[in-house]
């Protein structure tokens, strides 16, 4: 069942997913959608560079969100409009 699930995904997010398994991971880091989905279906824990982001910035390791942000899409990642407004209003702001 699990191999017929990560069939459908790119090598990486295979590799991440099998291996997050068979660690018994905490969690696990993947971007793409459908890897999620099939990573929560799995029963995994899963975030993505914006969650990684949003974790850096509550804790206190960056100052800023909104330019990393803004750089991330620059150079095409694909971040919605409602998630990257949510990601900003939750971070309690821009700047600390």
């Amino acid at each position: 069942m699990v191999r017929g699930f990560l069939t459908k995904l790119g090598r990486g997010e295979s590799e991440a997913i099998a291996l997050a398994l068979e660690m018994k991971a905490d969690l696990v880091l993947l971007d793409d959608c459908k890897a999620r989905t099939i990573a929560e279906f799995m029963g995994l824990n899963v975030t993505g560079t914006v969650g990684v982001l949003r974790e850096a910035y509550d804790k206190g390791a960056i100052t800023e969100l909104k330019p990393i942000l803004d750089e991330l899409i620059a150079k095409g990642f694909h971040l919605s409009d409602d998630v990257y407004n949510e990601v900003l209003k939750a971070g309690k702001g821009y700047r600390r």
